[in-house]
């Protein structure tokens, strides 16, 4: 079985910007006419691997495929690869029986070895290095309500993880001005940083990186928050909540922003912690719409990877 590498979508970084607003474009087509795209995914099946928990990817995803016509398989953690059955040997397998694999997990080193081994297109629903159909989401929710991404002020208050790297992947490609607030300890490495912040320059944006939240806010059109502790560092949760005093998104922080700034949180959101409640149930707070936009951009990537978005 030939292998469709260039199909896969591992990471925003390995895809060009053209593509990127290829699935974009192809996104707001589906949003204003979901009638219209009802057989793209027909008669074809699709494997959802989840390893991690998941709310919103696994519904977009679910949904996405029945309403493009296709079917869904969810494979939780009682398949033969929780017994120890290999990566690889797991991948060409499900080349056989499916066309297309989503896969949520662990290490991201765990999802490169599926795309590599697999004869089919592998989508990134979350490794714990990367975030990229949620960053891509995002990307096209800012646009939809800004009207252009040009010249955009996006800042991430909180975790320098792989939401925060996602985002910043995404903003060096589409051109976005991007401010990373995080505790020293906590952020993005330097290196990582500076290499993104080249990539956006020649595309008209930036990243960076602050330790000061309130100075990272002044005059953003977006704030955005995530979660202090993902999914497999619970054990870490008590010395985080410590280091992360001062990174929440709260009206001080909303009242240094731009006027018409609107509120991110890729969910789920814990009150009182990362975001207060009367931010994210307020005025300014985007987050449900946020989340309702996964929808049609999730089905765009998936026709994007079965090579449909025309």
């Amino acid at each position: 079985m030939k292998k469709s590498h260039h199909r896969s979508f591992l990471t925003l970084l390995e895809r060009t910007p053209r593509e990127l607003r290829t699935i974009m474009d192809l996104a707001v087509r589906i949003d204003a006419d979901p009638d219209g795209f009802r057989t793209p995914l027909a008669w074809k099946t699709v494997g959802l691997l989840f390893e991690k928990s998941s709310t919103r990817t696994r519904l977009s995803f679910e949904a996405g495929i029945r309403q493009l016509g296709g079917g869904s398989l969810f494979l939780g953690g009682d398949i033969q690869l929780a017994r120890g059955e290999t990566i690889e040997d797991t991948a060409r397998v499900m080349s056989a029986y499916l066309d297309m694999l989503v896969i949520r997990t662990f290490g991201h080193d765990r999802i490169e070895a599926f795309s590599a081994a697999a004869a089919i297109p592998v989508i990134n629903g979350l490794t714990d290095g990367h975030h990229p159909c949620q960053a891509l989401s995002d990307f096209y929710f800012m646009e939809k309500v800004f009207g252009s991404l040009g010249g955009l002020r996006l800042t991430y208050v909180g975790d320098g993880n792989n939401m925060a790297r996602s985002l910043a992947e995404g903003a060096a490609l589409l051109g976005v001005h991007l401010t990373l607030a995080s505790p020293p300890d906590y952020s993005l490495p330097e290196t990582e940083v500076a290499g993104l912040d080249r990539i956006a320059k020649s595309a008209g944006g930036s990243v960076r990186t602050l330790s000061d939240p309130v100075e990272a806010s002044r005059g953003a059109n977006v704030l955005y928050t995530d979660v202090w502790t993902s999914m497999g560092q619970e054990a870490e949760s008590a010395i985080r909540e410590k280091a992360f005093r001062g990174y929440c998104i709260d009206r001080n922080l909303v009242g240094l922003a731009d006027p018409e700034v609107i509120v991110m949180h890729c969910l789920p959101a814990y009150r009182g912690k990362e975001i207060t409640a009367e931010v994210i149930d307020g005025p300014r707070s985007r987050v449900f719409e946020q989340a309702a936009a996964r929808l049609p951009l999730q089905k765009a990537i998936m026709m994007f990877c079965m090579g449909r978005e025309q």
